[in-house]
């Protein structure tokens, strides 16, 4: 989350024994849904079947070459030609000079490279999928929010700014302990805001007094400009 940039976030994962998860970010909810169904936790329930192959004749080409668009016989290729008006120099010296060759110029004619008319294939058949069959290694497992004993804790993340630091962490499966918690931070969170916004404002008001100072630097030189050429 990169609002508030500077100020610490809160962020909350909420796991419930009907196997559902929320997700929230500063006390607001941005995620809901189900370990099962959301999250790749466990096997597929089905999977494509590694016996069912496509069919030889299966067309997956969308479009074809137009089997009647010829290329026109005027049709001009040849990007450059040889300059048929240009003349061997009167003082060229075929011993000295070597054997004369017309110089190349560009083909008034050309018109680029030819490509064949694409139309709609009448004998697609679409995207060819292999059909799908019972997972045999599929197993149900109501417990998956269920953890006995916690290792270790990991964070996978992409950021494009360093300085991010992750701290005050807690596991609990009391959830008045986690909303204690997440107090201390609301509280600490308005500290924050507040100085952050003194500080903005500050900033603001340095760049103004700037950017006055500028102006009357600015009308300075054109006064002084103005006098010279009065004089």
């Amino acid at each position: 989350k990169q609002e508030g940039e500077g100020t610490s976030h809160l962020y909350r994962l909420i796991v419930k024994p009907d196997n559902t998860v929320r997700v929230e970010i500063d006390e607001e909810k941005i995620y809901e849904g189900s370990l099962k169904d959301d999250w790749e936790l466990l096997k597929p329930k089905e999977i494509s079947d590694p016996d069912d192959k496509k069919p030889s004749d299966w067309v997956d080409d969308s479009m074809m070459d137009d089997p009647e668009d010829k290329k026109p016989d005027d049709w001009t290729e040849e990007k450059r030609i040889v300059d048929a008006e240009a003349k061997k120099p009167d003082d060229w010296d075929d011993e000295e000079d070597g054997e004369w060759e017309a110089p190349m110029k560009d083909n008034p004619a050309y018109k680029g490279e030819w490509h064949v008319k694409r139309i709609s294939n009448p004998a697609y058949k679409g995207f060819w999928e292999a059909k799908k069959i019972a997972n045999p290694e599929y197993e149900d497992d109501d417990a998956l929010y269920k953890y006995e004993d916690f290792g270790f804790i990991g964070f996978d993340l992409w950021q494009v700014k360093g300085g991010t630091i992750f701290d005050n962490i807690i596991i609990t499966d009391d959830k008045s302990e986690a909303d204690t918690f997440a107090k201390k931070w609301k509280a600490l969170s308005e500290v924050e805001k507040a100085k952050k916004k003194e500080e903005d404002d500050a900033k603001k008001a340095e760049e103004k007094k700037d950017d006055d100072k500028e102006d009357d630097d600015d009308d300075d030189d054109e006064e002084d400009k103005t006098e010279s050429e009065e004089m």
